[in-house]
């Protein structure tokens, strides 16, 4: 793993969720449990996107995430939304844009 990942690197990993809604999280951080929960709530509710959600077991995982932030990742049909821990409003904002 390079410790930059390239925007064709990012791209290659990210296909692999090329449907629907995959959040991608590890436990690093407590706020994420309360992000992914309202986030995976929002999308349910207003869009009608039932979210899979893959949590990170170690630092291999987290090494080949499609983000470079590595703990935390958004990809809807295949494209990266968040690359870094978000809020369910940031989140929002994002969805009304791409829909």
């Amino acid at each position: 793993m390079h410790l930059h990942q390239n925007s064709r690197e990012i791209e290659e990993r990210s296909s692999q969720y090329d449907k629907g809604l995959t959040v991608i999280r590890a436990d690093q951080c407590p706020y994420t449990v309360k992000n992914v929960k309202e986030i995976s709530e929002t999308a349910e509710k207003e869009y009608g996107i039932k979210p899979n959600i893959i949590d990170l077991k170690n630092c291999e995982e987290a090494q080949n995430s499609p983000c470079p932030f590595g703990t935390f990742c958004i990809v809807y049909n295949g494209k990266v939304i968040a690359d870094h821990p978000i809020s369910k409003t940031r989140f929002t904002n994002i969805m009304n844009k791409i829909l």
